[in-house]
């Protein structure tokens, strides 16, 4: 339990804190890499340059101060850290020196008196140890799975796909022979490579497309303009090449009866959880919606694929939107509509309260799609979506 000392003076200090805005979580990751050189094998330094993982830090801090007297409030943020830092193996003894840097920013920026970092410094630790408890309890629960195990364990590619233009789909099955764990539809896999031409070990999370399969794994990357590691995979990777691979993990998965009628709604590469959900609903006892949008018929991946099952499974309809159609695209046969993504071209299909709507793609994509369900008339506990890279808010 945190103390009502700690509580009000976390409380009075967090507006001078925010104050500092970006300039603090800058600091902080400055003074940490410098100290501890070998954090950068773990975080990713692309988030750091462009800023992501700085304003994620910094909405997790601001967030924690504001309700340090209502902690159940975060445990949905909890949660969704907990399933990535586990991907990353992040352990208790760094927890330690995230905490030692963090006080140190905030006494090297605002000199706030021993008192108010005493107060910092028990609050951190309460909120680290819940974190802590909650990891261990999912590296146990990884471990322990049919096929699981805890840390990394290699695994080798036995098959590489490309699925558009900009997206490859690769398939990994265990060195060792051994079968591999169950994972929910829409949680993804902490892939790390190390290839000399890398200065740091990179890790990255790529969700699993397609429905869990008792010996391999796969994932579907799109190559992204300057992206190291999308980049390595689409370029260098090839068949019989080794990786280590962290346990599926993630808070965002298909969690409904099979009753429940469900729609899927994508753009580009995020049609990779949405996908998974997809093959896991082909017995689905309810309605599936599954809605689209992509650039072109060049970018368009899994096209054949979902409207197979389209045309297979009665209760599963497939909508497109192309934002620019090539010449070649045809309008009714590849594609269905034009332009962004428009639920109200499909709104008789969506109006039922018990729907469950479940969607992945570009921040600014998610943000359009939200707006539009909630002007739908949808409740938000409804709504579940997943954001790539650190979390934002919709």
């Amino acid at each position: 339990m945190i103390s009502q000392q700690t509580i009000d003076i976390v409380k009075a200090t967090a507006p001078v804190v925010a104050a500092t805005g970006p300039k603090l979580t800058a600091h902080f990751y400055e003074r940490m890499f410098s100290h501890n050189p070998e954090l950068k094998d773990i975080f990713n330094m692309s988030n750091q340059r462009n800023g992501d993982q700085r304003e994620a830090l910094f909405n997790a801090i601001c967030a924690y101060a504001n309700n340090i007297d209502n902690l159940a409030a975060l445990l949905p943020a909890v949660e969704k850290i907990a399933h990535k830092h586990t991907s990353f193996m992040i352990t208790a003894e760094q927890y330690q020196i995230v905490g030692g840097h963090l006080l140190a920013t905030i006494d090297e920026l605002l000199s706030p008196g021993q008192e108010v970092l005493d107060a910092w410094g028990e609050a951190y630790g309460v909120l680290a140890n819940v974190f802590i408890t909650r990891e261990e309890a999912i590296y146990q629960e990884n471990e322990e799975k049919t096929g699981g195990w805890r840390g990394t364990r290699e695994f080798t590619l036995i098959e590489k796909t490309q699925e558009s233009d900009v997206i490859t789909s690769f398939t990994f099955k265990p060195a060792d022979g051994g079968t591999v764990s169950n994972f929910k539809p829409g949680q993804y896999l902490g892939i790390y490579l190390t290839p000399d031409a890398f200065e740091f070990q990179e890790i990255r999370q790529y969700s699993l497309s397609s429905a869990p399969r008792t010996n391999n794994y796969r994932i579907s990357v799109k190559r992204e303009e300057g992206g190291k590691v999308s980049n390595y995979l689409h370029n260098e990777l090839t068949v019989g090449d080794t990786v280590q691979l962290a346990a599926p993990a993630g808070d965002f998965f298909l969690d409904v009866p099979a009753t429940t009628p469900v729609t899927l709604i994508s753009a580009g590469v995020g049609l990779t959880p949405t996908l998974s959900m997809l093959d896991a609903l082909t017995e689905h006892q309810a309605s599936v919606h599954w809605l689209h949008a992509t650039e072109n018929g060049s970018h368009h991946a899994f096209k054949d694929y979902v409207n197979t099952l389209a045309d297979k499974y009665d209760h599963i309809s497939a909508t497109t939107w192309y934002r620019e159609p090539l010449t070649t695209d045809r309008p009714a046969e590849d594609f269905d509509y034009q332009g962004m993504i428009d639920l109200t071209a499909v709104t008789p299909q969506l109006i039922d309260p018990a729907m469950q709507y479940y969607f992945c793609g570009p921040v600014g994509f998610m943000q359009h799609v939200a707006k539009q369900l909630i002007e739908l008339g949808v409740q938000e506990d409804n709504i579940h979506y997943e954001c790539f890279g650190p979390h934002k808010v919709l």
